[in-house]
């Protein structure tokens, strides 16, 4: 199970899984994680099989890289959110 991660196809097919799974649930939410699978699919292609704990700590911080980029691209520009800088129950 764990020689399946040195092939670039294995994690085309995770990124292809997790994009339709993302346009099943709502929110961005698994949006950077098929960009880090598809990522991990293009650096295995590129430069050759890498250590399995490699593997999974590349594609975990490609995966949070990617999120956080995405995170701030989709966010609202009208953000409304209130502070209070004062007690409201006085």
């Amino acid at each position: 199970m764990i020689d399946l991660l040195s092939h670039w196809w294995v994690w085309l097919c995770a990124a292809l899984a997790i994009a339709i799974l993302e346009l099943l649930m709502p929110g961005y939410i698994f949006l950077g994680i098929a960009a880090g699978a598809a990522v991990m699919a293009l650096l295995v292609a590129l430069l050759g099989p890498f250590m399995p704990p490699t593997l999974i700590a590349l594609f975990a911080a490609i995966s949070l890289v990617a999120w956080l980029i995405l995170r701030r691209v989709f966010r609202a520009s009208d953000d409304q959110t209130r502070y209070f800088d004062e007690d409201i129950n006085k």
